[in-house]
């Protein structure tokens, strides 16, 4: 899907008192990622609907949740105004690193590029916007760990792609979160994701460790800060 110029839409949806940062606005779709802070009332939702009856409104816990997560790590890797190119290769995390990454364009100005990255100059955009989720990271980190090297983490090991910075928006969200949101929006959802001893682990442990994710991460992060060898 691409996505369009919604100029008029969110200049009503000010208007009526939402504040569009905390909105995804995607198609002829609303994404709410924070119903507090974005003060889309059922009430507002149905006069902005009466002007704009070709739009859906989400309201999705999981995506706020995925929100949160993606904003703790944007908040500390983007700069304002910068433009960011998403590489555009159809997949789910294609498509929820635009909707995770619209209201961005207001909170911080920055500018969203889609696309092949070959179609590009290289001065076109500042940095590139990478698909790694917490489960790439878990298994890259189980990797290390069989093969006897030093448990380093993605993110951390890949931030330069000599010209342009990486940033890992979905470096602290499991891919069954982007699963089960996309497919609750009646879209399939296929990683196609080969099966290997790490991501075996992976599925053995979370049925007796809660957040085996997180806390393999955690457990890297805090050897690589500490340069433990």
């Amino acid at each position: 899907m691409n996505q369009y110029d919604h100029g008029d839409e969110l200049r009503f949806l000010g208007k009526i008192g939402v504040d569009t940062r905390f909105l995804s606005i995607y198609n002829s779709n609303i994404f709410i990622n924070n119903q507090r802070f974005s003060k889309f009332t059922r009430k507002r939702e149905e006069q902005f609907l009466r002007n704009y009856p070709a739009f859906q409104i989400h309201r999705s816990g999981l995506f706020q949740r995925l929100c949160t997560r993606v904003s703790r790590v944007l908040a500390i890797s983007i700069k304002p105004r910068e433009k960011i190119l998403i590489p555009d290769n159809n997949s789910c995390t294609d498509f929820a690193l635009k909707v995770l990454l619209e209201p961005y364009q207001r909170k911080y100005g920055i500018q969203i590029l889609s696309g092949n990255i070959a179609d590009f100059d290289s001065i076109e955009y500042d940095s590139i916007a990478m698909s790694t989720t917490l489960d790439d990271e878990a298994a890259h980190i189980l990797n290390r760990l069989f093969n006897g090297e030093f448990m380093d983490v993605v993110h951390e090991i890949n931030t330069s792609d000599m010209n342009h910075k990486l940033m890992y928006p979905l470096q602290n969200v499991p891919t069954s979160w982007i699963v089960e949101w996309i497919e609750s929006l009646g879209c399939k959802c296929d990683f196609s994701v080969q099966t290997n001893y790490e991501l075996e682990t992976l599925t053995f442990l979370e049925t007796f460790v809660c957040d085996v994710r997180e806390n393999i991460l955690k457990s890297a992060l805090f050897i690589s800060e500490n340069s433990i060898k």
